[in-house]
């Protein structure tokens, strides 16, 4: 009698702990699949807007294309030459509690900055950073302070939106301009808004900018290599988690191979 009562208990427990399972796994489907599309939205805004002004050929990113880091973060990155400006990499995550999108421009052939944007979907919350690093040919340039200030008119269009507190990092004398946001999933016109307009923003800037020289282009070359040196380094928050999953020499092929495209030339 005793057996048959503890039996009932255990089947009780049981039942509630795969209620409880499921409510979770549906509660993740459903945040993940719309912040899923939403992202991928946002990503096709993005290339929509680099394409209106250059010509954007897609390349074989190789064994880096799609990567799963510790079993539950699936990676897929894809790599775009643009014509007259550099490389593009759009890599997605999703970790199912989160959806991750990093969108990084890094010109080789114009003197503007690099910019870099990681858009972050987590259940009802958008954490956004926008930011653009001074590894031009010339940063001092009237041509490149005109393109900061462009950017800098960008990032007042959201002096509303509440900011988040950045600590400080190695690579903060790269940056001028920069963004950190946080909304709700109830703002996220909002936040798609804010990802559109700054890569916008930034890809009309670099369109009226003239092509470096060959000896300029090396320059910006150089900045951007050693920035890229400086990562695995001195390390970054993103990547310290490829560093540890994939080893440091891997992580180094990732960023010159395809993520930043230092170790292509397109000139």
């Amino acid at each position: 009698m005793k057996s048959k009562k503890i039996l009932k208990v255990f089947c009780i427990i049981l039942l509630i702990l795969l209620i409880l399972v499921g409510t979770i796994y549906v509660v993740f489907s459903i945040f993940g699949n719309r912040n899923k599309y939403i992202m991928q939205a946002s990503v096709q805004e993005g290339l929509d807007a680099i394409k209106k002004q250059y010509q954007v050929t897609e390349l074989d990113a190789g064994e880096f294309e799609d990567m799963r880091l510790y079993g539950i973060m699936k990676f897929h990155v894809d790599q775009y030459k643009v014509e007259e400006l550099g490389n593009l990499s759009v890599m997605t995550a999703d970790m199912g509690f989160m959806q991750m999108v990093s969108f990084l421009v890094t010109p080789f052939e114009k003197n503007v900055p690099m910019c870099a944007m990681d858009f972050m979907y987590i259940f009802n919350t958008r954490k956004s950073y926008v930011e653009f690093y001074d590894l031009g040919a010339d940063t001092g340039s009237e041509e490149y302070k005109a393109v900061q200030d462009k950017l800098r008119e960008m990032v007042a269009r959201y002096d509303k939106v509440e900011e988040i507190p950045a600590e400080k990092a190695w690579y903060d004398e790269y940056l001028n301009v920069v963004m950190h946001k946080k909304l709700s999933i109830d703002e996220e016109t909002e936040n798609s808004e804010m990802f559109n307009d700054a890569i916008t923003t930034y890809i009309n800037a670099t369109k009226t900018m003239p092509r470096l020289s060959e000896e300029e282009m090396a320059r910006q070359h150089g900045n951007t290599q050693l920035y890229c040196e400086g990562l695995i380094s001195k390390g970054g928050v993103s990547t310290d988690v490829f560093k540890k999953a994939l080893g440091e020499e891997k992580t180094h092929d990732f960023f010159n191979k395809v993520f930043f495209g230092t170790g292509l030339y397109f000139y």
